[in-house]
């Protein structure tokens, strides 16, 4: 029993050690000038998700700032999530025009495939919010973004 506890101890005694030394590792110099490049995936049109998506893209920006880090983001909505983009239906185009000026560099890509899908549906050409963009198809634009490096957020 007691040489159970002594190997207990140890074990705890050196796991402590190594991730001690983990923990205070600094970042590399050059991380201060590291440009990271986020996707984030919006397929739902259900309020609270768009809007954690949002918040995700406000943190995003607010952390790589206060490390002093650049960050390049796009969201990508399709599907149900494309009424995000929707000039008629956005529960959140008050909030996409001011991140749209806050954050520089910030882009919204709404999915012409979806697109088309909706006005067919409705009978007249859905309008979008100003600050996106189109592109052909948001499945393959997610694709690739990963592709081009960008890591890939779903709230």
């Amino acid at each position: 029993m007691p040489r159970t506890l002594f190997g207990l101890a140890l074990s705890v005694a050196l796991s402590g050690w190594l991730f001690a030394g983990q923990v205070t590792l600094t970042a590399p110099a050059f991380a201060a000038e590291q440009m990271h490049k986020v996707a984030v995936h919006v397929n739902e049109s259900d309020p609270q998700r768009i809007n954690m998506a949002l918040n995700n893209v406000q943190n995003m920006k607010a952390f790589y700032d206060s490390a002093g880090q650049k960050v390049e983001i796009e969201v990508v909505a399709y599907g149900p999530g494309l009424h995000m983009l929707r000039a008629d239906t956005s529960p959140v185009k008050d909030r996409i025009s001011v991140m749209s000026l806050e954050i520089e560099g910030l882009i919204f890509s709404a999915c012409a495939n979806t697109l088309k899908g909706m006005s067919q549906k409705e009978g007249k050409q859905v309008e979008l919010v100003s600050e996106s963009q189109m592109v052909p198809s948001g499945v393959v634009r997610l694709v690739e973004l990963q592709e081009g490096g960008y890591s890939y957020v779903r709230p």
